[in-house]
């Protein structure tokens, strides 16, 4: 596949795996999401996903709950940076998988778009290499189209507050680690995308699945393109860990830790 180094032109998952949309775009890879063809594991369930803002359905969890072979609490960020997200995290390879696991955590809501989220992220967690004011601007574009789509799927004009108990919410359940060092680690993402449109609405929810690269750099984690490359780079020809819930005994057989929140 041809590369596309710093610039933005992705069909990107927006609404899940932000962050790394963001650092994968960079690279001119593609975000793993529900589709597991290829990887000689296919997820259970329905179809793959789509570029549709909202979640697909991509994995139905089991009925049967299998404990977690490998649990992890992963250390908090030292401070809150200006726009509100957790910075500052130990060098250990825990502290950089926490890291990713931070800049991979969003929420839109109430008057909290995907503009908003997606340029926090960018300005808190992407590497200064990979910045720049073209990149910063068309991370925005990308993000108000979403919304765009977002605000019609829940039945409001573009730019209007999301209907009472709406939201969007994306959180990284499960990591697998692929290459770590004392200033480069790199890793899978299991996350858990859910969605509901209105306070009486259903709620719908998926999983994805997707690797990251993170690199050391002035006394703090950052994602970055190079390291994201190294780690699509390090992992091709072999089997991705296959899209399951923790509780699902795949979980364990793919090599997945559990993510319990920190104390």
């Amino acid at each position: 596949m041809g590369r596309t180094r710093r610039t933005w032109n992705t069909k990107g998952t927006w609404f899940a795996g932000a962050a790394l949309a963001v650092v994968l775009a960079l690279t001119g890879y593609a975000v793993f999401s529900g589709d597991d063809g290829g990887s000689g594991a296919p997820a259970k369930g329905g179809p793959s996903a789509s570029a549709s803002p909202g979640p697909s359905a991509t994995y139905a969890p089991p009925e049967d709950w299998a404990e977690p072979d490998h649990w992890a609490a992963l250390p908090r960020g030292k401070r809150t940076d200006g726009r509100g997200s957790q910075v500052g995290f130990p060098k250990p390879t825990e502290g950089a998988v926490a890291m990713m696991v931070a800049g991979n955590a969003t929420a839109i809501e109430g008057e909290k778009s995907n503009v908003d989220e997606q340029l926090r992220i960018y300005h808190s967690y992407i590497g200064e290499a990979d910045q720049s004011a073209e990149n910063a601007k068309q991370i925005e574009l990308n993000a108000q189209a979403s919304d765009k789509a977002l605000a019609q799927q829940m039945g409001v004009s573009p730019g209007q507050t999301l209907p009472s108990g709406a939201y969007v919410r994306s959180t990284v359940v499960g990591y697998k680690l692929i290459k770590k060092s004392d200033t480069e680690v790199s890793a899978w993402l299991l996350s858990r995308v859910v969605q509901k449109n209105g306070e009486t609405a259903k709620e719908s929810g998926s999983y994805t699945r997707t690797l990251a690269g993170a690199q050391w750099s002035d006394g703090d984690w950052k994602l970055t393109a190079a390291a994201t490359e190294r780690a699509q780079q390090a992992v091709q020809g072999q089997a991705r860990p296959r899209i399951v819930a923790p509780g699902d005994a795949d979980f364990n057989s793919s090599g997945w830790t559990a993510i319990r929140e920190a104390s």
